[in-house]
């Protein structure tokens, strides 16, 4: 994106933004337990169908470390293939990769272990330099990705933030975020009218790039579904949550909706919102967070806890959280 970029009602800007790329890599950016990356599934799709060169990575929750020697192309980088093994049950890229073999779509997934934001950006050059990317993707299930830090509660911003710095570092012709989950992270305490309020600044500062809402009956939300029900079919005992919601919305459920046992005698509020993306301009989101200078020379992943909970102590004040007033 430029500071001329000017978009048109009739074409999303999303795309518009993705059309001079060729080589796009599509991350999952957060802790959606190795889960984030089939929130990039349906972006994914349209962009394969329109003769995009897509790849798909994500940070892992999986013991990758288990993996053999053959499946690592860098250090911090595991190439998931579909007939990749591991000893560890909870394995979502291997079941990811082979859901898209067997839909003969490109079934390598990108897999980084949890890492401070110095490694995870080298690990995302060695990919830039492998497969010529000229366009990434973050893909957060759920918004708190777009909390700057001020905000009365984070949710779970760890894996985010990480993603965010690491490829606000990187020199590649775009750059975007896109979240895909509103209201979902309200379980961990962020309160959406002030995500409102960053997307709102965002647009003044022309960063915002939109919302884009997945049809309940294209092909890309009907293999979406498909995808996350093999996935909660091959891990029972821990399920995406995040993914099961938004999964749910795209097939037109609203409320307190069941899909697993996980979620508890917890209010659920599945509705159409979490079947939109959000789409925002990767370096003006990253300019805003008023943290991401602090985690910048990190190497593992609890220097990253450890410095955001030292910038909370330290606000005089967080912004004052209000109910969505409609």
């Amino acid at each position: 994106m430029t500071d001329t970029a000017v978009y048109t009602l009739a074409v999303p800007p999303l795309f518009a933004a993705l059309e001079p790329a060729r080589d796009i890599l599509i991350a999952g950016a957060g802790a959606g337990g190795g889960f984030d990356v089939y929130a990039g599934l349906p972006l994914a799709l349209a962009l394969w169908q329109a003769g995009k060169r897509v790849h798909l990575a994500g940070f892992s929750f999986s013991e990758l470390e288990l993996l053999d020697r053959q499946v690592w192309v860098d250090e911090h980088v595991a190439a998931i293939r579909p007939d990749t093994l591991s000893p560890d049950w909870y394995f979502p890229e291997g079941h990811l990769a082979r859901w898209l073999a067997g839909r003969d779509l490109p079934s390598t997934v990108y897999a980084f272990p949890p890492l401070g934001v110095q490694p995870l950006r080298e690990a995302y050059r060695h990919l830039v330099d492998r497969l010529g990317l000229d366009a990434i993707v973050l893909v957060d299930g759920g918004t708190d990705i777009l909390l700057r830090g001020d905000e009365s509660g984070l949710g779970t911003p760890v894996e985010d933030i990480t993603s965010l710095a690491a490829v606000a570092g990187l020199d590649v012709p775009v750059r975007l975020v896109s979240s895909l989950g509103f209201g979902i992270d309200a379980h961990d305490g962020v309160n959406h009218v002030e995500v409102l309020e960053n997307l709102a600044a965002l647009d003044r500062e022309g960063g915002y790039l939109g919302a884009l809402s997945i049809p309940g009956s294209s092909r890309e939300a009907v293999l979406y579904r498909e995808a996350v029900a093999q996935a909660q079919a091959a891990t029972p005992h821990r399920p995406s949550i995040v993914q099961g919601q938004i999964a749910a919305a795209t097939g037109g459920a609203c409320g307190d909706v069941r899909f697993s046992r996980r979620t508890g005698d917890g209010d659920l509020f599945v509705n159409p919102l979490m079947a939109i993306y959000f789409s925002i301009d990767l370096p003006r989101l990253a300019a805003r967070c008023l943290y991401l200078d602090r985690i910048e020379n990190t190497i593992g992943r609890r220097q990253v806890v450890t410095r955001i909970e030292a910038f909370r102590d330290e606000l005089r004040a967080t912004r004052i959280p209000r109910a969505y007033p409609h």
